[in-house]
Order: structure tokens, then C-alpha cells, then sequence
């Protein structure tokens, strides 16, 4: 017997910081994620009838994933083994599944395995859960960060429930730090320090969603003023919280997802929205050069000949982000952003061209008209190649009634806004007079 047993776990719990210590003991303390736990929602349904199988917790982090794993484990009171895929390798791996599968043949107790940073296994380390997985010898709860549809094998996804968890409110968060400043065992109540509302307010905005992150500046915050004002602020909540960290994977979700709003922002001809979406990039550490070549295939896909001023705009924001780089080529990105999310919007060049690709690779192919093939090389007039060609500049409008394609298409179609408004009224009016076979001397 341990007479020091009491003693050493008090010294190892205060080592620990706020956020281990404030983890959930029950399901009624977890914060946020109401459109999984409330009431009627699949895995609250899940979890009240004790049927978890394989799931997998994707989100950013400080959402409660892994804490969520342990309190399921707690209520289902089922066996809890944990690793991380970033510190074990197969024989680890294997170990863990065989003596599952030996605890459910000796006594029926069921095994949760919780594998954080699932998305670090390999492929083939994947498939060795599948046997297991799929026979039930053990419940998988996957925790990642990456979007498990691309870092995941198909075969485990398919056997899995998808999980996502989202980004805490501020109202979760500043609930989850009311309760640490309330609690005496496991918060930070003993030190008897007031927080004043703003100051919580100013955590929780900073802190961008994660509740670990919103415990740890709260720790500090009121541990830095303990001894001496009791009393944390808005300046001494700044500085505990010292400059903002970005949440940005340039290599995952947020490098596509913050591009898509980004683009999506300049089509919707919203500026400020475009503009906080590069801004969120750019502090990020973003390739100004990826951007630079997005606002190039925007002004052609989105703007067009509705304003064909934005194609050189942003080919020039291009350029100027090559030629100085960052901070500066900040403002010419800015520029052409505004610029674009300002301009008249077309995407007639766009669809037109998919509708002509889709003829060249699902129709018979075209043959070129012979008063169209090359006519400038010896032989040609015997073959009859360019013979019946009209210049087009002959004609006093610099228009003839001729054939370019052999056959009827109409592939371009100009919208009614910007300057292709005016495409729009005279190509109607050319390909009427072409159709009709009119020409015009």
C-alpha cells in the first residue's frame, strides 16, 4: 500500500495544465457540438442505445474530439485503448487488435480503440484495422484534422459513420471559462481572481473556435495577476493571449476551402468578402504566386468579355506578385481583387468552350471546310484547298456570309451585362444574316 498515493496524485494533477484538468468527467459538461449530441441527433441516438461502432471525430483542433472518445468509453464502459498514429507503427498496432480480440473471446468486454491523428497512418497500416473493423472486434474511433475523404482508404470510410465536429462558439467557450473559474478542484476558483466580462469575450474571439486554446490563455491570465491585482482585463487578456496564430493547413482543407470562399466571393461581386479571404491567406503565409494565378482564372471564367479589362488587370497583379513579393505585392493583389469582385460578371467563355471540348471528345470530328485548309504551299490550288475563301476584310463591314464549321453550333452565348452586352446584340444579329444567308455588300 501506497501511503503517498493521495499526495503524488495531487502533485501530478497540478501539474497539468487547465485544459487536461477541465476535460469533461460526464457527457452534460461537454461544450459545443450540439448538431451531434443534441437531442434526437444520430450519435446522441447512437450513444443512448450503446451502439457504437466505427466512427471518425474530423475537425480542427480543441473541439473536444479526444474528449469526446473518453466520455464515450466511460458511458458505454467498454475497454479504452488509445494511440497515436504519429508515435506507433504496425506491431504496436497489431498487438492492441489481437488482445482485443483475446478480451472479447474470454469475457464479451468490447473494445474502444481511439487513434488520434488517424490521418498520419499509412495506407497499408489502414487496411490492417479493416479485418477487425468489420468483424466488430473493436469499436474505432478515429480523431483527425484532415478531411477523411481524401486521407482515408475508401474501405475504411465506407465502414465508418463521419463525424464533424466544428469550431467552438464563443458562447461555448466563455462557458467553458466560467466553469474553470468556478471550479476548486480542477479549475482556477482557489486563486480568487475576478475576470472581467470583456475580457473573456476578447479570449474567446482570439481563440478562434478552440477550447484548449481559450483555457491555456485563461490559465496564464490569471496565474500572471494572482499575487498582485487579482484582477484580469481586456490588456492583461491580450497579452496573455500575445499574437493571434492563424489556423491555416496550406496543405489541407483550409488551403482549398479559404481559396473556394476567396473565389467564390469575387463571383458573388462581393469585395469585402473577397478581400477578408485573401487577407486570411495572406497573414497565413499563403504562396501570394497560387493566388495571383486563381484572380488570372477568375478573370477569365467569371468576368470574361462582360469586362475584358480584367484578364490584364489580374495578369498584371500576377506579374507584380513575381517581380516583389510579399508585403507589397499585397496591394496589387488587393487591386485586382477589388477590381474583379467589382466587375460585370460573364462565364460565357467558360461554358463555351467546355460545350465545344465536349463535341471534339463525344461527337465525329469535324473536318476542316476545304475553303478554310491551308491554301500557301504548291499543290494546294490542285487539290482544291483555300479555293472560294472570302477575306472578310474585303468587305465594307469587314463581315461575309461564310462557313467556318460545316455545321450549325452556337457554343459562345454573351450575357446581357458589361460589354458583352454589345457582343450579345451584334453576334444575334450575325448569325441571324448567316442562318438567313444574307450577305452584305
Amino acid at each position: 500500500m501506497n501511503l503517498f498515493a493521495a499526495s503524488e496524485q495531487r502533485n501530478r494533477d497540478s501539474a497539468r495544465p487547465l485544459a487536461a484538468r477541465m476535460r469533461p468527467a460526464v457527457l452534460s459538461e461537454f461544450a459545443g457540438q450540439t448538431h451531434l449530441l443534441g437531442e434526437g441527433k444520430l450519435l446522441r441516438r447512437m450513444l443512448e442505445a450503446d451502439r457504437i461502432g466505427s466512427v471518425i471525430f474530423y475537425g480542427p483542433p480543441g473541439t473536444g474530439k479526444t474528449t469526446l472518445a473518453e466520455l464515450i468509453a466511460r458511458t458505454t464502459h467498454r475497454h479504452f485503448e488509445r494511440l497515436n498514429a504519429t508515435t506507433v507503427g504496425v506491431r504496436e498496432v497489431r498487438d492492441v487488435l489481437q488482445a482485443a480480440a483475446d478480451r472479447l473471446a474470454a469475457d464479451g468486454t468490447q473494445t474502444i480503440l481511439f487513434i488520434d491523428e488517424l490521418h498520419r497512418f499509412s495506407r497499408s497500416q489502414q487496411d490492417i484495422l479493416l479485418p477487425d473493423v468489420e468483424s466488430g472486434t473493436i469499436s474505432l474511433i478515429g480523431a483527425t484534422t484532415a478531411n477523411p475523404f481524401f486521407s482515408l482508404v475508401a474501405p475504411l470510410i465506407s465502414r465508418s459513420q463521419v463525424f464533424e465536429f466544428r469550431e467552438l462558439g464563443s458562447s461555448d467557450l466563455i462557458g467553458l471559462m466560467q466553469r474553470a473559474l468556478s471550479d476548486a478542484r480542477r479549475g482556477l476558483a482557489e486563486h480568487q481572481v475576478v475576470v472581467q466580462p470583456e475580457a473573456l469575450e476578447l479570449i474567446a474571439t482570439l481563440a478562434d473556435g478552440d477550447g484548449r486554446r481559450a483555457l491555456t490563455a485563461l490559465e496564464i491570465a490569471v496565474l500572471s495577476v494572482a499575487k498582485t491585482t487579482k484582477q484580469v482585463d481586456r490588456d492583461v487578456a491580450q497579452e496573455s493571449m500575445q499574437r493571434r496564430v492563424v489556423r491555416y493547413d496550406a496543405a489541407g482543407d483550409d488551403h482549398y476551402d479559404v481559396a473556394s470562399a476567396f473565389i467564390k466571393s469575387i463571383r458573388g461581386s462581393d469585395p469585402d468578402a473577397a478581400l477578408y479571404w485573401l487577407a486570411r491567406m495572406l497573414e497565413a503565409g499563403e504562396d501570394p504566386r497560387f493566388i495571383a494565378r486563381r484572380l488570372v482564372i477568375s478573370a477569365s471564367e467569371d468576368i470574361g468579355n462582360a469586362d475584358p479589362l480584367g484578364l490584364p488587370i489580374a495578369t498584371a497583379a500576377y506579374q507584380a506578385t513575381e517581380t516583389i513579393g510579399m508585403p507589397e505585392c499585397r496591394i496589387n493583389l488587393a487591386q485586382a481583387t477589388t477590381y474583379l469582385a467589382c466587375a460585370p460578371k460573364s462565364n460565357a467563355s467558360y461554358t463555351a468552350i467546355d460545350a465545344a471540348l465536349a463535341d471534339v471528345r463525344n461527337q465525329s470530328i469535324l473536318p476542316v471546310p476545304r475553303h478554310l485548309r491551308d491554301g500557301h504551299y504548291q499543290g494546294a490550288k490542285q487539290l482544291g484547298h483555300g479555293a472560294g475563301y472570302q477575306y472578310a476584310h474585303d468587305a465594307d463591314d469587314g463581315w461575309v456570309n461564310q462557313d467556318y464549321l460545316g455545321v450549325p453550333r452556337e457554343y459562345y452565348q454573351p450575357v446581357d451585362r458589361g460589354r458583352e452586352s454589345e457582343f450579345r446584340e451584334r453576334l444575334a444579329d450575325l448569325r441571324s444574316r448567316r442562318s438567313s444567308g444574307e450577305s452584305k455588300e
